[in-house]
């Protein structure tokens, strides 16, 4: 039995779960990442910082793009008969919170740095320039896009936390295999 990369109608496939585990290790580290840069009195260590916290954030942009994607492209496993009505109509809504807030955040930090009136260059991995956002300079909207990608990114942790307290919900108290699907791939024969 060979572990399939595309999705069954009752298990996640490799491109599904490795998207998913990848996208949440760049989002949960890019917080935490943003989370330290802001408080280093070392103005190089900073810039080294800020820059591979952009070159991450543009990453997750590009990844979640990806995973939408995907998701169109596939089929996708019901969750179990066990789950209520209440969170089956509240999961989709949670998942289409969570792709919402992870293309939100990498697009208002690419927003802040387009609009940041010291115009320094994005330079993502060190590979290249990206082109800023056809946006006006202004201290203002600078004020404007580092808020909003400050709440957003606190935002966006509370929405991973309660996925997560979610998932550990369905593995630990109901025991249905929702988590489980995320973690072992579907097989060609399912």
């Amino acid at each position: 039995m060979q572990a399939s990369i595309t999705n069954t109608p009752t298990r996640y496939g490799w491109a599904t779960i490795l998207l998913h585990w990848l996208i949440a290790l760049i989002f949960i580290g890019q917080f935490g990442l943003g989370f330290i840069m802001v408080r280093l009195t070392s103005q190089r260590t900073a810039f080294e910082l800020i820059q591979l916290h952009k070159s991450f954030g543009f990453l997750l942009l590009g990844l979640v793009m990806l995973r939408i994607a995907w998701r169109l492209g596939n089929v996708w496993p019901p969750l179990p008969r066990s789950v209520g009505t209440l969170e089956r109509r509240a999961a989709p809504l949670a998942h289409f919170a969570l792709y919402a807030f992870q293309l939100a955040l990498p697009l208002s930090g690419w927003a802040l740095v387009s609009v940041s009136m010291l115009e320094i260059p994005s330079l993502p991995f060190n590979l290249f320039i990206m082109p800023n956002l056809p946006l006006a300079e202004s201290d203002g909207a600078e004020s404007f896009w580092a808020a909003a990608h400050w709440y957003l990114a606190y935002a966006g942790i509370a929405l991973v936390a309660l996925h997560a307290a979610a998932a550990l919900r369905h593995h630990f108290q109901l025991r249905d295999g929702v988590l489980t699907r995320m973690i072992t791939p579907s097989s060609d024969q399912e």
